[in-house]
């Protein structure tokens, strides 16, 4: 009786995680699919479906009625007419390494009962990250153009193709008297990618290529549409009417009618030759025109294809390998240097673009000069370039030499910017302009940081914003960006302002003006003060007075418990030049700055030991831990015996594995939020 209520308490979990897979699966479809607009990259995504589709194969009984594999793409929407699909439209399932491959032959030698030493002709082409459309062609006229929709049903596009390069309106074949389906991806290059992009303003423009083709094609204005430069490929074949043998022989067709397929497909007939293929499309993928997420393998003979029929949403004679959502690899083209808010000069690679976890990347970072040494990279070297979350991609080795390798990447003695002596300090690999509080680049480092949201946190001024009103002398230091308003005229005839804009900018500048001693202090960017530092300062001095009158008392400043002698020199340096104290004096008569309120002593988790894990949902992290300080906890970045709480948003990891074997609390971020009345 306790084994059986054991597992049933056991299925009862299982059937509540897959209930929440549906949604969240379900919930990212609805945004990729309809509204163009994915918060998490494919790889985080592929992970949910992974793990439904593994929980399903383990405990078939308990696949839920809504299960994510019984439907193709997402619910259209009343946006556009719908149109049936005369063949379904399928969505291939993921392969992500060479065992999966092995296992996806298997499975397809099993069903056709063959023997598994014979060989089946397998047809490969890079997978294209764009939008799925169906083209229907009735006497070689187009009849209908339709998105993927839900697999049956798609939104009827027909009006927004006229413009779209590679749909020919009628079929250059003279005896052309049947029905067919093409199937094919709406696309972008990259080039058009970015120029359209530059015409965009900064909340409406796009991440990546295939985002831009959706919310280009799914436009109500078809005016829109066909003035943006879409292009279509095609890959598949849906209804026919005319019977064809193979992949191959449809292709053929394809050139004649002057619908453009893959010039790079291939046949393969065994795994080995499928990864060299895929290796070697995952090489120059970066010079591609057009944005690829992996390949395609599908089965060359359509009478197998028939016989192999699909299984839920995806077809058993195809599937897709899928390339590293956070590594690949790209050429240098050029290597030159960038100059931060501290001085400090990066060597930057400027790379063939290529898309790395859903976005476009053109630059990495090199990080030193002892680490281009260290890995020996040159301009012209293939290299693999890896990005996590939102760090700024780097190059983490060199795959293939470039044939001149002369181009040695020295330090320079000058700065790029303000051509001002460099320096590299004993303890430390990074080379800095000498010129602290002159040079431009440094100038504009400031400002940037200055506005950000950790620091005064003023919305819609950005990098960009900065950068343009920097070169116009509109704002050249700290204090201008409370007088921006006197600008107005200038500012409503720069391209890419306006009424609103330019209103939410001002609006946002008043609401930053109220601010507490910690974040202000973190906003002047004085090199070695973060976030910490600034929270250790405030404590100390809890107003802005203090601060300002003992910033430039060294002795002060050396017995305050947790500031390094690096960041007493930064602060003394700072405030004794006259023109910073100038500059903060101003700032002190247009700000509202609260004084430092150490905790909330009657708080819940005051004195308590936590540690965040996982994604959360409603706050940032770097949100959550300020919150969590301010109420009086401590802040871990492990779990241990000593912590209190562990507080998890989605994939926790194996943090929450330790907190269970130590028999810490658990709580979600919903639970956490409850507590502190958020």
């Amino acid at each position: 009786m306790k084994k059986k209520n054991n597992i049933l308490a056991k299925e009862d979990k299982i059937k509540k995680r897959l209930k929440k897979l549906s949604l969240i699966i379900n919930k990212h479809n609805i945004l990729y699919h309809q509204k163009d607009k994915p918060e998490i990259t494919d790889q985080e995504f592929d992970k949910y479906v992974i793990e439904n589709n593994h929980l399903e194969s383990l405990y078939p009984h308990l696949v839920l009625e809504n299960s994510p594999n019984k439907f193709v793409g997402s619910k259209i929407t009343n946006k556009f007419k719908k149109i049936i699909h005369k063949s379904p439209m399928l969505s291939l399932a993921n392969a992500f390494n060479e065992n999966h491959i092995e296992d996806f032959i298997d499975r397809i030698k099993k069903y056709l009962n063959i023997d598994s030493k014979v060989k089946i002709d397998f047809l490969c082409e890079p997978k294209i990250d764009g939008l799925s459309l169906n083209l229907n062609y009735k006497n070689g006229k187009l009849y209908s153009a339709s998105t993927r929709g839900d697999g049956k049903i798609g939104e009827d596009v027909t009006q927004n193709i006229s413009n779209v390069i590679g749909i020919p309106s009628v079929l250059d074949n003279k005896q052309f008297s049947h029905e067919i389906e093409i199937r094919g991806e709406i696309f972008l290059n990259k080039k058009d990618f970015i120029k359209l992009n530059e015409s965009l303003s900064e909340k409406n423009k796009f991440s990546n290529p295939r985002n831009a083709a959706a919310g280009s094609l799914r436009q109500l204005n078809s005016k829109i549409t066909n003035s943006r430069p879409l292009r279509f490929i095609a890959h598949g074949l849906g209804f026919s009417e005319k019977i064809y043998t193979t992949i191959q022989e449809f292709y053929h067709d394809l050139s004649k009618w002057g619908i453009p397929y893959n010039d790079l497909v291939n046949t393969t007939d065994s795994v080995k030759s499928k990864m060299k293929y895929f290796n070697k499309i995952e090489k120059f993928r970066s010079s591609l025109d057009y944005d690829i997420d992996g390949v395609v393998f599908k089965i060359n003979d359509y009478q197998l294809q028939k016989r192999l029929d699909f299984v839920g949403k995806n077809p058993r004679w195809a599937i897709a390998m899928k390339f590293s959502a956070k590594k690949t690899s790209t050429v240098i083209k050029k290597i030159d240097f960038q100059v931060g808010r501290t001085g400090a000069i990066t060597p930057v690679a400027r790379l063939e673009e290529v898309n790395v976890g859903g976005v476009l990347v053109s630059n990495a970072t090199l990080h030193n000069f002892d680490e281009i040494e260290k890995k020996d990279i040159r301009e012209g070297d293939l290299v693999q370039i890896q990005r996590a979350g939102d760090v700024i991609p780097q190059v983490v080795n060199v795959i293939k030499k470039s044939k001149n390798r002369n181009n040695i990447v020295k330090p320079p003695l000058k700065c790029p910017i303000c051509n001002s002596s460099t320096i590299k300090d004993q303890d430390e690999v990074i080379l800095r302009c000498t010129n602290t509080f002159s040079c431009d680049a440094q100038k504009i480092g400031q400002l940037i940081h200055f506005v950000n949201k950790k620091s005064m946190n003023i919305d819609g001024f950005g990098e960009k914003q900065i950068k343009q009103f920097y070169k116009l002398g509109l704002v050249k230091n700290f204090i201008d960006i409370f007088y921006i308003h006197l600008n107005k005229k200038i500012i409503l005839e720069l391209e890419g302002w306006g009424e609103v804009s330019y209103y939410n900018l001002i609006q946002s500048i008043k609401r930053s003006k109220k601010i507490v001693l910690d974040k202000f202090i973190y906003s002047l960017g004085i090199r070695y003060v973060g976030e910490t530092i600034s929270v250790i300062l405030a404590k100390e001095f809890i107003n802005i007075d203090n601060f300002l009158k003992y910033s430039k008392d060294n002795q002060r400043l050396i017995n305050i418990d947790g500031l390094g002698p690096k960041a007493i020199n930064s602060i003394y340096s700072y405030f004794s030049n006259k023109s910073n104290d100038e500059i903060v004096v101003n700032l002190i008569k247009e700000l509202n700055i609260v004084n430092f309120k150490e905790t909330d002593s009657d708080s819940f988790f005051s004195n308590k030991n936590i540690v965040f894990t996982g994604t959360l949902i409603k706050l940032s992290r770097e949100e959550a831990k300020n919150i969590a300080v301010r109420l009086g906890a401590k802040i871990s970045s492990s779990v241990s015996s000593n912590t209190d709480y562990v507080i998890i948003g989605e994939k926790p990891g194996n943090k929450a594995k330790k907190a269970n074997e130590l028999g810490v609390s658990i709580i979600t971020e919903d639970e956490w939020l409850k507590k502190i009345n958020l």
